[in-house]
């Protein structure tokens, strides 16, 4: 990984929020590793309260692009919030996850796949029957136990928080994340 790849993706995503609200953002170079595809979520903080959060769960795109792509949709197109304007920009905290490639995992029941989950290390993502949710390792913080961290993560994929079925299926990823304020490995 290249060394100044945190303090760039936060620039790219701000520079895209800042140009689509019309202000002035630093270009970049096509530096080859923002060429690279890679799953980004870009998540927004104001005044210490969660302001936009939205991502890519697999690599489709390159790196510089998923980037600004995923700043705007979080500034702009997040349904839980107003889009983003002018006046919060200066005080929006930035935070790009970089994310690992997805891991399937296997279990036979709720409480071997509990078993299997890393607090603070796992982002998950739940699917069942066209249901899709998905919690980055961020998460932990607010919801430290497996099992309401997995509990919050169906009622997110609009299941009811005790719902279980043999076929669910589950993967995991880790990322790796930069906060305007500092950077964190997971």
């Amino acid at each position: 990984m290249e060394p100044d790849q945190g303090p760039t993706l936060l620039a790219i995503a701000r520079g895209a929020i800042a140009e689509a609200l019309g202000e002035s953002a630093p270009a970049f170079l096509a530096a080859p590793w923002l060429q690279e595809p890679a799953a980004t979520f870009v998540t927004l903080h104001l005044r210490d309260q969660l302001r936009g959060c939205i991502g890519s769960l697999q690599a489709r795109r390159p790196l510089g692009k998923d980037v600004a792509m995923n700043a705007k949709a979080a500034a702009f197109r997040d349904d839980r919030f107003e889009p983003v304007n002018r006046r919060e920009l200066g005080d929006l905290e930035i935070e790009v996850s970089r994310l690992s490639p997805l891991e399937p995992l296997t279990f036979e029941d709720q409480e071997q796949l509990l078993g299997l989950l890393r607090p603070g290390v796992d982002g998950l993502v739940l699917e069942y029957q066209g249901r899709r949710g998905t919690f980055l390792p961020q998460v932990w913080a607010q919801l430290p136990e497996p099992a309401v961290f997995l509990a919050h993560l169906k009622q997110k994929a609009g299941l009811p928080a005790t719902f279980w079925a043999e076929d669910i299926r589950m993967a995991r990823y880790t990322v790796t994340e930069w906060r305007e304020t500092g950077v964190r490995h997971g």
